[in-house]
């Protein structure tokens, strides 16, 4: 599989975009002409450092408003043509991108376009090149693929053929099967793009909005599916058109992209396996289990503070790591690692952030399965050292920095506390089961690449995107599930906001907050309070509310209040939850109770939460003289 990008796709100059292009691991680049105009590089420059980079230039486009126009404006746009097929010779590409017109003087009728392709061809052949009818969606004669093909079709000539953009196909609801019946070779070139579901202008739509794929809600597995079918071996390419990426970090963006396209091929595989793909063969997602433990990185000094925090949660010091300072913390099936580590991976982390989530691990079907997956989808290894005798796990390097470790119960992977640990039974807790989620929090910029992380590597679901309320301004929020695995992706814009200040304290740390599942939130909230654990105070305005908008009973109501519990549900279940106080560096526990079938997160007490804890952050007021 041939993967590229246009260069419109992502920000900085042109040989930050290619750097970055390359860098990521794509085979060639699309040449948008504003950023070639935009360069002091001859074209004959451009064209080497394009192959000193190792990438071949797929594309130069777009080409304008060509079809069926009447004279003059047909005789400019031949001679236009022509110039640009010089252009193509001294770049060194043999393809040019024309997308259908909007001209103002364009006149309809396949037949006089088809002509006009006719003769374009046969200048195209002089110059040793080839063109490409793209139809846009906002086109005024053609706005539809099939039209474009039939125009392509009669003009019946070598060098003039098909491209296809899953933008302009699904942005206009048009049912990519009828690609399948185009014969493969009359496709020269496929771009690529995803969309959030916005009833809007498409050219507005096209032109603001596009994502890569996967991060969108277009259907580009069925587009991809049909484009496979028809023998199509060309590149796949992006084109995407996002504000929020031309003011994104060129190589984080690029390297999004290719792992987009990864993804994409191997959903088509997955979904339709007799079609041929010309990509290696890697493990499909491996179910996600649970969440087997979550380690912070502390010191020595740090450490006491939330080792006492996960004391007053009923957790008990249950076994110390054989050859490091990590002490494991037990209850129920929640096992929190402290890492007092002087050196390493984990001292680093500290360093950097402060006590922080450092690593998570994940029991899957097949680890080794799980972390070959995540590395063909250029997630980052991270081998990490063990002495004879301790286990040798898996592990990428998640988006946020903090480490994903991954184990199985069918290897020794699976007694990781019997090998890696000397343990010992852990006394009765206050009722917590297990991890319910985590909240991990970024720049709102940085959300799309996270999400693609988890779809792509672990087939993850998302949920709608909901805004939070924050009194500073808002937060984007997306739950990710895949089984076991819940995150809950918190983007913030603003600096004033509770996550926007999160990011800032602790210099990027990812994960704000842990929710621990129970199944009888009061005994739960009885059994902490009895232990001194620190409860986030929630007003009494809100539990007036919340019994008038669900009927709860005043009896209800009244525990609630009295354990600074909040409440939600759907028409599926029920869900409780309480908090505790915001921790130094802005992090802190949440306790939940789901009832069946409930599926969310309790995203409409979020500003009731974050009121409170902005309170509860407020400096002491200063004693009056």
């Amino acid at each position: 599989m041939k993967t590229s990008i246009a260069t419109v796709s992502i920000s900085g100059s042109f040989t930050e975009k290619l750097d970055a292009i390359a860098a990521a691991g794509f085979d060639g680049i699309e040449i948008f002409e504003q950023d070639f105009l935009a360069s002091d590089h001859a074209p004959q420059e451009v064209g080497r450092m394009v192959r000193d980079a190792g990438l071949e230039i797929t594309l130069f486009q777009p080409f304008r408003d060509f079809e069926g126009l009447p004279e003059p404006h047909r005789a400019r746009a031949f001679a236009r043509a022509e110039r640009k097929f010089e252009l193509m010779n001294e770049l060194g590409t043999d393809l040019i991108l024309m997308c259908s017109s909007v001209h103002p003087q364009a006149l309809g009728g396949i037949d006089r376009m088809a002509e006009d392709f006719a003769e374009l061809g046969d200048l195209a052949r002089e110059h040793g090149v080839r063109v490409g009818f793209e139809a846009l969606c906002w086109g005024r004669h053609v706005n539809d693929h099939r039209d474009a093909w039939e125009v392509v079709r009669r003009a019946d000539h070598p060098n003039v053929g098909l491209i296809l953009d899953s933008f302009h196909t699904l942005g206009r609801r048009i049912d990519p099967a009828s690609i399948r019946s185009i014969p493969g070779d009359r496709i020269f070139f496929v771009q690529l793009a995803d969309a959030p579901a916005i009833d809007m202008d498409l050219l507005y739509w096209s032109r603001h909005f596009r994502n890569m794929p996967g991060e969108g809600d277009l259907d580009i597995t069925s587009f991809l599916r049909a484009v496979m079918a028809t023998g199509y071996d060309g590149p796949l390419s992006l084109e995407i058109f996002n504000d929020q990426f031309r003011a994104g970090l060129p190589r984080l963006v690029a390297q999004d992209g290719h792992r987009s396209l990864i993804d994409a091929v191997d959903r088509v595989r997955r979904t339709e396996p007799a079609l041929p793909l010309d990509l290696p063969a890697f493990p499909a997602p491996q179910p996600v289990q649970r969440i087997e433990f979550i380690e912070f990185a502390s010191s020595a000094d740090d450490a006491p503070a939330l080792e006492t925090l996960l004391e007053s949660m009923g957790f008990a010091a249950a076994g110390r790591h054989v050859s490091k300072p990590v002490t494991l913390w037990r209850q129920g099936g929640a096992n929190i690692l402290v890492n007092k580590d002087s050196q390493g991976f984990a001292n680093s982390s500290y360093l950097a952030h402060g006590t922080t989530v450092s690593e998570i691990a994940l029991m899957m079907t097949d680890a080794q399965a799980g972390f070959d997956r995540a590395t063909a989808l250029l997630a980052r290894p991270h081998p990490q050292a063990s002495r004879e005798g301790e286990l040798s796990i898996p592990a990428i390097r998640g988006v946020g920095g903090s480490m994903i470790r991954f184990l199985d119960a069918g290897t020794d992977l699976g007694r990781i506390w019997d090998i890696d640990f000397t343990t010992q039974p852990a006394p009765d807790g206050a009722g917590l089961t297990g991890f319910d989620h985590l909240a991990q929090t970024m720049a709102y910029d940085e959300m799309l690449s996270w999400a693609l992380f988890y779809s792509s590597i672990f087939d993850a679901q998302k949920a709608p995107m909901v805004d939070v309320a924050d009194p500073s301004g808002l937060v984007r929020s997306q739950a990710m599930q895949s089984g076991g695995l819940r995150v809950t992706l918190n983007g913030a814009e603003a600096r004033g906001t509770l996550a926007g200040r999160f990011i800032e304290d602790s210099f990027g740390s990812s994960v704000q907050h842990i929710a621990l599942s129970t199944d009888d939130i009061f005994a739960t909230a009885d059994a902490m309070a009895a232990r001194d654990f620190p409860v986030l105070q929630i007003g009494a305005n809100y539990y007036g509310d919340v019994q008038a908008r669900f009927g709860l009973s005043s009896e209800l109501v009244g525990r609630m209040q009295a354990a600074n519990i909040l409440y939600d549900e759907d028409e599926s279940g029920h869900f409780f939850q309480f908090y505790s106080n915001t921790q130094t560096g802005g992090f802190f526990f949440e306790i939940v109770q789901r009832g069946a079938g409930y599926q969310g997160y309790g995203a409409p007490n979020a500003p009731f939460r974050i009121g409170a804890q902005k309170r509860g952050a407020r400096p002491a007021a200063v004693p009056r003289r």
